[in-house]
């Protein structure tokens, strides 16, 4: 399931990345690792804002629909 269903202060282990190479690597500069426990602090259907490796990361739609738990 993407990030982008999850509801806020839902804690889940991310399972994979998807999207190109650039999208990934981007994400993984971001914290966005497979095997990494996120939790969603807010989603608005929109952007998210995701708690990742004791940092608040805002993502958009398009980038929490590559990121799989």
């Amino acid at each position: 399931m993407p990030i982008a269903f999850a509801e806020a202060g839902q804690p889940f282990v991310i399972s994979r990345i998807a999207g190109s190479d650039s999208v990934r690597h981007h994400l993984t500069e971001l914290g966005f690792v497979p095997g990494t426990t996120v939790t969603v602090v807010q989603n608005n259907g929109g952007n998210l804002i995701v708690n990742v490796k004791d940092s608040r990361v805002a993502i958009d739609r398009g980038l929490a629909m590559k990121v799989f738990s």
